[in-house]
């Protein structure tokens, strides 16, 4: 997990040198690690043995994402094959992000359309990070007001 978060925060943290607004992948770095540092911290405090551990959360979307493993491995290697096609295809002559896909897109190679698919994975990625840091959230508010009383 440790290998996966600072390979992801390299990553972004070039990105955000080499497109603009280079402020959308820092916003992503710091989604990508608060809500992984909230499910680790919360599962902690549940004594669970596994951060990935969801059965008692509500929330159905987590379930399924952590619940079956293949569509969960799609999506963390799609983010990580969208962030790695973005650097090879950075250009300090068109250092905005939209002109770049578009111009991905447009090539209709191969790295186009692993470039579309990518970003259906990268998609779900940032939704569950969205998920899991409310739910993870949720949890340390709710260990907190049972402890206080």
């Amino acid at each position: 997990m440790v290998t996966d978060r600072v390979s992801t925060a390299c990553l972004l943290a070039l990105l955000s040198q080499f497109y603009r607004p280079g402020l959308i992948f820092m916003a992503l770095l710091g989604l990508d690690f608060t809500s992984h540092w909230l499910q680790m911290y919360s599962s902690f405090l549940s004594g669970k043995t596994s951060h990935k551990d969801v059965r008692d959360k509500s929330n159905w979307f987590l379930k399924a994402y952590y619940g079956y493993r293949p569509f969960m491995a799609f999506c963390c290697v799609a983010c990580e094959v969208l962030y790695i096609i973005l650097f090879l295809f950075a250009d300090e002559k068109a250092p905005n992000l939209l002109d770049v896909s578009m111009s991905i897109i447009a090539q209709w190679s191969i790295v186009s359309l692993v470039f579309v698919l990518t970003r259906f994975g990268w998609a779900v990625k940032q939704i569950i990070n969205v998920i899991q840091m409310k739910s993870a959230a949720d949890s340390c508010v709710l260990y907190d007001m049972k402890r206080s009383k």
